[in-house]
């Protein structure tokens, strides 16, 4: 790879293992993804998708291998510094507050830039733009809001700290199929927005049809790679992850 190609990863993750004691979730992962992409992991139930996400993010500490962020290793830097290079979590499960409001959980989303009130303002702003319905229930508890409705404040949180690359954990998981395609286009609104985003999602079909390029990842190892559109028509795939159709 070329400097100008390497001035253009925003992750890069080299041969990086993940373990739970004496059970290795992830084995000798490496992964890139670029400035402007959509790039999905895509497995199975228990594949290690998420513990990779959680190594990302600071979460998981790292068994073997590096991360880098825009080139800076980030391999043992504390998960709350890494929000200060651009890096952003929207959970699996949301992880919403559920006692404070929609309004309030966007503002916890933006507290480590320490926004004046009209810079919080225009980040909120963004967000309901994004997700229209968020503005109708700001003042919502978020705990009584639908599942759909969490994940969309979820994904407008993690938005609130502007970030240039953003970790989406299944953010499909326990939705219906017209919320799905809602949520799903509105991936493809941020990435057409500029923004950088890495996607674990179980729904392979949604995921290949968004993403730029795809990993395939089994039992904590990758064992295929390539556009969205290349992985979405491999028989091989099709069969495993798709139904065969």
């Amino acid at each position: 790879m070329n400097k100008a190609d390497m001035s253009n990863v925003i992750l890069k993750m080299d041969n990086v293992s993940v373990s739970y004691g004496a059970i290795e979730a992830a084995r000798n992962v490496s992964i890139e993804v670029k400035a402007g992409e959509i790039v999905t992991i895509i497995g199975a139930n228990g594949a290690g998708k998420s513990s990779l996400l959680k190594s990302i993010a600071g979460l998981e500490p790292l068994s073997g291998g590096s991360i880098a962020i825009g080139g800076q290793d980030i391999s043992n830097m504390p998960a709350h510094k890494r929000l200060g290079l651009g890096l952003s979590m929207s959970p699996e499960g949301r992880g919403v507050f559920p006692d404070q409001s929609v309004r309030d959980n966007l503002l916890l989303g933006a507290y480590s830039l320490k926004l004046k009130p009209a810079g919080l303002e225009q980040s909120m702003e963004y967000g309901y733009q994004l997700f229209p319905r968020l503005r109708e229930r700001q003042q919502q508890m978020a705990g009584t809001l639908s599942g759909g409705e969490q994940q969309m404040l979820a994904m407008a949180r993690a938005m609130m700290s502007k970030p240039r690359l953003l970790l989406l954990d299944e953010p499909s998981l326990g939705l219906a199929p017209l919320v799905i395609r809602d949520i799903f286009q509105s991936i493809k609104t941020l990435r057409d927005n500029g923004l950088t985003i890495l996607l674990v999602e179980q729904m392979a079909n949604q995921a290949l049809a968004v993403a730029d390029r795809a990993y395939v990842l089994e039992t904590g190892r990758i064992t295929l790679q390539g556009s969205g559109q290349q992985l979405l028509s491999d028989p091989k795939i099709r069969a495993s992850y798709l139904g065969g159709h």
